[in-house]
């Protein structure tokens, strides 16, 4: 990102995408970004997103502390800290509650992207699912580090999908298809559920992912 300026404009964009797409809900989800100087622009929490503006966004140290701002951090900055400190790849995280991902979360499923080729390039073998747990409690942390490493995206049970990429522009991709895998597979139950690509077929998928640096 070349500026704050241009920076605090895309959490802007994306910001008011996921209300139009309708992830979000009275003071739903959050976004935060790395910047160049090793803190963090972020949204601030109890604010709507779909009236959010530039001048609305805070910062926040490496420790997540507000450096400056109106509003104050939200309560999940914890959950982004975390995915930050053990991905240093990672530029950007955001968390929504998209109807369909959050409903098969809620309904204690995880989903595999086992049956569509191009998932398993951008998201590799699946979409794990932490349990329910506030979003700064131990009980959260014991399910939810070791994902970190093997995963871009994690579900939470009650509590919608939280993704990350190594710009906000994938990250946000990756909160969409989450969603977009979600849809098709609730749609495949009354049809006996999806049929899956063979191991070997993965592996293969898989491989071209970490070759593309995925």
């Amino acid at each position: 990102m070349n500026s704050n300026k241009e920076l605090r404009s895309e959490i802007i964009r994306y910001a008011h995408r996921m209300d139009t797409r309708g992830w979000v809900a009275n003071h739903d989800g959050n976004i935060s970004v790395r910047t160049d100087r090793g803190g963090f622009v972020a949204t601030p929490t109890a604010r709507a997103k779909f009236d959010l503006v530039e001048a609305d966004l805070i910062e926040l140290s490496e420790e997540g502390k507000k450096t400056s701002g109106q509003g104050n951090p939200f309560s999940e900055m914890a959950v982004h800290l975390r995915v930050f400190k053990a991905r240093k790849d990672v530029q950007a995280v955001v968390h929504a509650h998209p109807p369909a991902a959050t409903a098969v979360g809620c309904a204690n499923q995880e989903m595999v992207t086992w049956a569509i080729p191009e998932a398993v390039v951008s998201l590799g073998s699946g979409v794990p699912l932490a349990g329910l747990a506030l979003p700064n409690s131990e009980a959260l942390w014991r399910e939810f580090d070791p994902l970190l490493a093997h995963y871009d995206a994690v579900m939470v049970t009650g509590n919608g999908v939280f993704a990350w990429g190594k710009s906000l522009e994938q990250a946000f991709l990756r909160l969409e298809l989450v969603e977009h895998l979600a849809k098709i597979f609730l749609a495949t139950l009354p049809l006996g559920g999806p049929k899956l690509l063979a191991k070997v077929d993965v592996d293969s998928l898989l491989k071209k992912r970490a070759e593309a640096g995925l």
